[in-house]
């Protein structure tokens, strides 16, 4: 792996808009790193999707990262981190990480009963991958998980604290809930803005784990150990936003998730890398 240049900008992707969570909270933990974010928004949503499709966006996107010169890559994506990132990191030469791996590990340590509620996309609960890595550390636990589908489509449509989310809330959760689960993750990058109203419906003793949150520690982590942290003075936009469609919409959502107001994004034809 060649060495990286400390003061190049953190490459985040998701298949939409949802990793928007993921960059608002390396913006809270980091804030001089410059980010470049790239939505696959033409192709959205990746949890449908069979692995090897989600294998092959996922390369595309990373080529198209590294192109921009990333030091970094953090796959925001629940479905991408659980079906490709172990698949492609090797033969990419920055370091890569994912959100199921640090939320996983969050859980543990918050978890007081052993028993551990996962809600996600259809694709990350069939993919079993925060089961795999939460029992290869602690056999005995129990995980309890929901595809939650609609959930994505009501935070899209800025129904956050709407009756019909609180009836879907209840829905979903009911088996969760019942199993008497303390920790709840929180396994898709939408649902960190649904934490109050599922917070209400699971009660106050259930902490809920956001991997985005963890995902960005981790990726402090990861920059102090290789000595890659920014300390530069900046030069032209700090943040850039790239989606494979609908630059409109996309911007819209992130004047919404993002604690600062920052450029266009731009349209990218990412079939071609």
């Amino acid at each position: 792996m060649t060495a990286a240049d400390a003061n190049a900008p953190v490459g985040v992707f998701d298949s939409g808009v949802g990793g928007l969570t993921v960059v608002r909270e390396i913006m809270k933990l980091l804030p001089d790193e410059p980010i470049i974010y790239f939505g696959d928004t033409a192709r959205v949503p990746y949890g449908n999707k069979s692995q090897e499709t989600i294998i092959r966006y996922s390369r595309q996107i990373t080529n198209f990262l590294l192109e921009q010169h990333v030091k970094a890559i953090v796959v925001a994506c629940n479905t991408a981190s659980a079906y490709a990132l172990e698949e492609i990191r090797d033969s990419v030469p920055v370091d890569m990480i994912g959100v199921v791996k640090p939320g996983a590990y969050a859980a543990c340590q918050a978890t007081r009963n052993g028993r551990v509620g996962l809600i996600g996309t259809e694709g990350t609960i069939q993919s079993h991958i925060y089961s795999k890595m939460i029992r290869e550390a602690y056999p005995d636990y129990h995980i309890y998980a929901q595809a939650c589908p609609l959930f994505v489509s009501l935070v899209e449509e800025y129904m956050l604290d709407d009756e019909v989310t609180r009836i879907m809330a209840g829905r979903y959760l009911k088996n969760i809930k019942q199993a008497g689960v303390d920790t709840l993750i929180l396994g898709c990058t939408h649902y960190p803005l649904l934490s109050p109203l599922l917070q209400e419906v699971m009660g106050g003793d259930v902490t809920l784990v956001n991997p985005a949150y963890e995902t960005a520690k981790g990726l402090r982590k990861l920059l102090d150990k290789k000595g890659l942290r920014f300390h530069g003075e900046s030069t032209g936009e700090k943040y850039r936003l790239f989606v494979s469609d609908t630059p409109k919409q996309f911007r819209k959502f992130a004047d919404y998730i993002l604690p600062c107001t920052i450029g266009e994004a731009t349209q990218v034809m990412i079939e071609a890398y």
